[in-house]
């Protein structure tokens, strides 16, 4: 049986008033009274319904997270940072995962516009921005996460992807690399093109050929994948010295296929990953990667959301904000190559 807000009263002995004041403005009454009830609705198994409450207060207390890969980390630390700030503000996260499939995305889009969530952080995987478009028709704010927002419909927040290549690159060329390997994830996302931007441009920079860039293209950006990668390398005519993977998952496969191969990293092939994730670290060649301070972002798009959706959302103006990645060096690429 299903306990109400009258039953609590009825046996805490007081008013429904009373009952709600405790649930919604516990202020207003005296801390034996609080007290009292709250000893009946831990007894009685009272839980308010959330939709009832909803309807009464005109807005969703829910804020919803699309992601395009709950696999990597990244998008997990991400989640971390929204959440962490939506609790702060007394809402909870619904956190989904769309899979890099657009389809996908578009399902959930609609699903957060019929729940009429408060607002939607979206790490968008269809490339046209067709959903989002879509998504607008409904009048929800949205904050775009890890991915420039394309107008000024919404906020959006994202790291430096150029920069982040051009940091990757140029420490391989400083190791003595002149034939590398870029493990570039699917070519139709974004941060995997301007990656590859970044990269070529410290190519440029160098005085390097962009030919000494040997691009590998994946459909998919996780450690099965990434093993795949390391075979299709190892296969090369020409073998690379250096390999530039989009993320650490690839990375972290290509360093397995290498290892399996008895090919030594870095003596033989010196290996860069991109987020820095906690696995990195611990690998068995700790690995040098690209850190993105996804925390941060994720806490950062919350805020931004929380802001246009508050009581303040009259005086919100749209940003974009930028973060800076940074180089962290490990034994993965350390050790000069003479090429």
């Amino acid at each position: 049986m299903t306990v109400g807000i009258k039953d609590v009263a009825q046996a805490a002995g007081v008013s429904v008033g009373t009952v709600s004041n405790v649930l919604n403005q516990p202020d207003r009454v005296s801390a034996g009274t609080r007290r009292q009830v709250q000893d009946v609705i831990t007894r009685l198994g009272y839980v308010r319904s959330e939709s009832a409450r909803q309807l009464r207060a005109g807005r969703s207390r829910i804020i919803s997270l699309l992601v395009f890969d709950m696999g990597n980390p990244f998008f997990v630390d991400i989640a971390r940072g929204a959440e962490r700030a939506a609790r702060d503000a007394g809402l909870g996260v619904m956190v989904c995962n769309s899979g890099q499939d657009p389809a996908e995305e578009a399902d959930y889009l609609a699903h957060f516009a019929e729940q009429r969530v408060r607002g939607a952080l979206v790490a968008p995987a269809d490339p046209s921005g067709g959903t989002l478009r879509d998504f607008r028709r409904h009048g929800i704010p949205y904050v775009v996460v890890d991915r420039v927002a394309g107008d000024e419909e919404g906020c959006s927040v994202s790291v430096d992807d150029e920069a982040g290549g051009a940091l990757a690159l140029r420490h391989l060329v400083a190791q003595g690399h002149r034939r590398i390997a870029f493990v570039s994830g699917p070519p139709h996302l974004k941060q995997v093109q301007d990656r590859r931007t970044g990269a070529l441009a410290a190519l440029a920079e160098a005085g390097l050929p962009l030919d000494a860039l040997r691009e590998l293209p994946t459909e998919r950006m996780d450690v099965a994948t990434g093993r795949d990668a390391g075979a299709r390398l190892l296969g090369l005519a020409d073998r690379p010295t250096a390999v530039f993977c989009a993320n650490d998952l690839l990375a972290l496969g290509v360093l397995q296929a290498l290892y399996t191969a008895g090919v030594q990293v870095p003596e033989d092939i010196a290996i860069v990953g991109y987020d820095d994730i906690e696995f990195a670290a611990a690998a068995t060649v700790p690995l040098t990667s690209v850190r993105q301070p996804a925390y941060t972002l994720g806490t950062i798009a919350a805020e931004l959301l929380l802001e246009e959706t508050g009581a303040a959302a009259t005086d919100h103006r749209h940003q974009h904000v930028l973060l800076q990645p940074e180089l962290v060096v490990r034994r993965s690429s350390m050790g000069g190559h003479d090429s």
